[in-house]
């Protein structure tokens, strides 16, 4: 059954789902029945296209985390088309965009996927693979002083690093002399 609200395209086997212009409360829903109507076929690569999307709050990101356990769930994997940098700042703020992977056109997140997914088995995104391996190096002393040194997700859009005087965005108490 296919919403007219979000559009479905099969792209090279790909089942493809448009996101609209606001995800938020009102519409949310909708799209994880979309998303998983869209994957009921059977396991797979599931795209949802954020192309038009320019906001997205929680429920937004609750339902495309839904969509994507779902997916994981089934033997499946989600993949997500954000182009706009200020949505993928919410995903980057929440950490959302290392869960899933994303990219920044259709044509890069199809060419990273094969309908029946990854040979049938799941594969950890890199972030996860990497988050990993800083744990490890932590717990052995050997972690290096920036985090941003064992980013290798190569999925995902980079924002530009905080700067060396406000390393993670927040307000700090001047320094007194």
């Amino acid at each position: 059954m296919q919403d007219g609200r979000f559009p479905v395209e099969l792209i090279s086997s790909v089942p493809v789902v448009a996101a609209p212009e606001e995800i938020d409360i009102t519409n949310a829903p909708g799209l994880r029945s979309a998303l998983l109507a869209a994957a009921a076929d059977g396991p797979g690569t599931l795209v949802a296209d954020l192309t038009r999307t320019r906001f997205c709050d929680s429920s937004g990101l609750h339902a495309l985390l839904g969509a994507h356990k779902r997916a994981q769930a089934e033997g499946g994997e989600l993949r997500l088309v954000i182009p706009d940098a200020a949505v993928l700042r919410v995903f980057a703020l929440t950490g959302i965009d290392r869960m899933i992977p994303n990219f920044t056109t259709l044509d890069e997140a199809l060419a990273h996927t094969a309908p029946s997914g990854s040979n049938g088995r799941l594969r950890l995104n890199d972030g996860v693979q990497a988050a990993r391996r800083t744990k490890r190096a932590r717990q052995r002393g050997t972690a290096p002083a920036d985090p941003a040194e064992t980013r290798t997700d190569r999925h995902a859009t980079r924002l530009p690093s905080p700067s060396p005087d406000n390393r993670a965005g927040t307000i700090e108490p001047p320094h007194s002399s």
